[in-house]
């Protein structure tokens, strides 16, 4: 295979952003112990390119989406990550709804945590259902959703497979007050925290405060970064998705408050799609790797 490389003009870019957001007073030597992975997702359906592509540039992880489940048998997954060096570090196991019967909802969910298992996989993240962006705190439903993924989480233990609940935009946890009432509502002990960065700022968070405030809990995040739009009426958000040191997310912050609390786990790059016309997903993923490096962070 001929890999994409990423253009002299596109290096310098990124480079570019990093000089101008300013360059951090250290490395950040602690985060030795965090692990960078990257989701398949940007690929689309294409997870075999997505596993070459990402192990190429020298990412230890890749985290796919529930499609993979149809388009792998879990053992020939497990060899094929082997093969490459990477880490199966989440599978994202899709939406827990409150409204269809409970016992359904965690056998679909169950399902997915034994072809996670199967295939070497960790954790198994979840979110809820996708109503609309600016959507109001609701303490009923995040009481409900709570206790699903509860049941979701404790249903998974013995398979060692590890529920993670990701904030997300359109669902209940989008706001502050929505994450806070979902977690409180679940059991600790089934349900940990995955952190999207993107996703709490946009939803009015503060990603740095959130690592410390849910330090106990956090179990892997992922590092995504967006910047504004200006007059499209027809974007689903007035914010793009992006690599990560071009957009307004304080990824810096974010690494600061990771050495603060010693954090120990994944930390995977997300990147919904590639954002301008001509790009690639290998591409983007060069970009994010430059930036991280760029920040004393090894990939």
């Amino acid at each position: 295979m001929n890999p994409v490389s990423v253009s002299r003009r596109h290096a310098l870019g990124a480079i570019g952003l990093l000089v101008a957001a300013g360059s951090p007073s250290r490395a950040h030597a602690a985060l030795a112990d965090v692990r960078i992975g990257y989701t398949a997702m940007t690929w689309g359906e294409d997870e075999r390119q997505a596993i070459e592509d990402i192990a190429e540039l020298g990412y230890k992880g890749v985290q796919f989406r529930a499609s993979v489940v149809q388009n792998f048998q879990p053992a020939e997954l497990r060899a094929l990550l082997q093969k490459k060096g990477l880490a199966f570090t989440a599978l994202s196991s899709g939406v827990v709804d409150i409204d269809a019967k409970p016992a359904d909802e965690i056998e679909r969910h169950l399902a997915n945590a034994r072809f996670l298992q199967a295939a070497g996989g960790q954790y198994l993240q979840l979110l809820d259902k996708l109503t609309g962006y600016g959507r109001p705190f609701d303490a009923p439903a995040c009481a409900r959703l709570g206790d699903l993924l509860t049941r979701i989480g404790k249903a998974c233990t013995p398979l060692g497979v590890t529920v993670a609940y990701h904030n997300h935009l359109n669902t209940l946890s989008e706001s502050p007050a929505g994450l806070e009432a979902v977690l409180a509502a679940s059991d600790p002990r089934y349900v940990k925290f995955e952190l999207d960065t993107a996703h709490a700022l946009a939803g009015g968070a503060d990603p740095a405060q959130l690592v410390d405030r849910y330090q106990e809990r956090l179990a892997f995040l992922h590092l995504k970064d967006l910047r504004d739009l200006t007059g499209d009426p027809k974007a689903k958000y007035p914010f793009q998705f992006v690599e990560l040191g071009r957009g307004r997310v304080d990824l810096a912050a974010i690494f600061a408050a990771l050495d603060k609390v010693g954090f120990k786990g994944w930390a995977v790059i997300e990147l919904d799609r590639v954002p301008d016309k001509g790009g690639h997903p290998k591409q983007s993923a060069a970009i994010s790797k430059a930036f991280l490096q760029a920040h004393g962070i090894a990939v």
